[in-house]
C-alpha cells in the first residue's frame, strides 16, 4: 500500500517516495528518482532517474529536475525554474557524468530563474523571480538579476525584528553592542580644522585590543563578496577610510548587516562569527587590524563547520 498521495493523471515509477508526499497531476517521477517525505510535487513537474529529493520540499508546477541534482529539505522551488546539467549541450551527444548541481537545506528559489549546471545554492539562500545563476551562492544570500547578484543576506533568526532600520556608521557614540554576540561599533576622535579632517585611535582608550597585524582591502573590480569566514582566536577591527562597503555578522542565531561609510567609525568582529564583506563602492579602501598574526589553522571557511562548532559549543554550555 502506498504511503503517499499519487493523482491518478501522475505517472510515479519510483519505488522510492517518502511518507506523506503528494504528487499531483502530469507530474512524472523515473524510477531512479529518490523524493523524501511531506514533499509537494505539483502539476507538470519532470524528475529524472539520478535526483534526489529531501523532505518538506516544494516543487511548483513546470519544473524539471535532471539528472544530477540534489534538493535537501525545506527547500521552496517557485514555478518554471529551470535546472540545467550539460554546459555544453549538443543533440544526442552526452557528457560522460552530469555536473552535481546542489540546493541546500532551506533555500528558496523564486519563478523563472534559471539555475545553471554544477552550482550550490546555500543554505537558507534566496534566489529571486527570473534571476540567472552563474556561480555559486553563498549560505543566507538574496541573489537577483542576471547574472545573479548579491543584493543582501536574510534574517532567518526568529528573535531579529523584521524591518529593523539596518545599523550605519557614524550613528550614535560607540561602542555600541550589536545583536550579534560580541560585536560593537566604535566610535573614533574626529579633528578637523582649516587643514581639513584627522581620525585616530590609541589601545586602549579607542581601539578593543593590540593590533598585531593589518591588511588593506581596496582596489575591487566590483561589489562581490570577500570574506566568508570565521575565525577560532583573532579579534578584527574594521574601518572603512574611504568609500563604502557593508558587513553582514552571523553568530549562528543572530545576524545583522552593518554599512561602513565613514572613517570615524571602526566595527568589532570577535572570534567565531561568521564574516561577509559586500558592496564594495569602486573607491572603497576597507582597513583591518587583526589581534594576531595570520594563522590558516585560525579559519573556519565552511559555514556547515561554522554551525557545527558553534552548536557544540551552545551543547557544552
Amino acid at each position: 500500500m502506498k504511503n503517499f498521495y499519487e493523482h491518478p493523471q501522475a505517472l510515479v515509477e519510483s519505488l522510492t517516495i517518502g511518507e506523506g508526499t503528494r504528487v499531483w497531476a502530469f507530474a512524472h517521477v523515473l524510477p531512479g528518482a529518490r523524493i523524501g517525505a511531506e514533499c509537494n510535487i505539483c502539476d507538470h513537474v519532470f524528475v529524472e532517474n539520478d535526483v534526489t529529493v529531501g523532505d518538506r520540499v516544494t516543487i511548483k508546477c513546470g519544473v524539471q529536475l535532471w539528472d544530477g541534482v540534489t534538493v535537501e529539505d525545506d527547500v521552496f522551488i517557485g514555478p518554471n525554474v529551470t535546472f540545467t546539467n550539460d554546459p555544453f549541450p549538443r543533440s544526442k551527444k552526452y557528457p560522460e557524468a552530469f555536473p552535481r548541481t546542489l540546493v541546500r537545506k532551506g533555500a528558496s528559489i523564486g519563478a523563472n530563474a534559471t539555475i545553471l549546471p554544477g552550482l550550490t545554492i546555500g543554505v537558507n539562500a534566496m534566489v529571486g523571480a527570473g534571476a540567472v545563476v552563474t556561480r555559486d551562492v553563498p549560505p543566507n544570500a538574496i541573489v537577483v538579476g542576471n547574472p545573479a547578484r548579491i543584493t543582501g543576506y536574510g534574517n532567518t533568526a526568529a528573535d531579529v525584528a523584521q524591518g529593523a532600520d539596518t545599523p550605519t556608521a557614524g550613528r550614535g557614540d560607540g561602542p555600541r553592542a550589536l545583536s550579534v554576540e560580541g560585536a560593537a561599533l566604535y566610535t573614533l576622535p574626529k579633528v578637523v580644522d582649516l587643514r581639513g579632517a584627522l581620525t585616530f585611535g590609541e589601545i586602549d582608550a579607542h581601539l578593543p585590543f593590540p593590533p598585531k597585524r593589518f591588511f588593506v582591502v581596496f582596489d575591487v573590480p566590483s561589489r562581490e563578496v570577500r570574506g566568508e569566514h570565521a575565525h577560532l582566536e583573532l579579534q578584527e577591527f574594521l574601518v572603512c577610510l574611504r568609500g563604502s562597503c557593508s558587513v553582514a555578522l552571523d553568530d549562528g542565531q543572530r545576524r545583522e548587516e552593518i554599512v561602513l561609510d565613514d572613517p570615524t567609525v571602526g566595527l568589532l568582529v570577535p572570534p567565531k562569527v561568521w564574516r561577509v564583506h559586500y558592496k564594495y563602492s569602486a573607491d572603497a579602501i576597507l582597513l583591518s587590524l587583526c589581534s594576531e598574526v595570520y594563522d590558516s589553522g585560525d579559519y573556519v571557511r565552511s559555514y556547515d563547520d561554522f554551525l557545527a562548532m558553534k552548536n557544540q559549543s551552545a551543547t557544552k554550555a
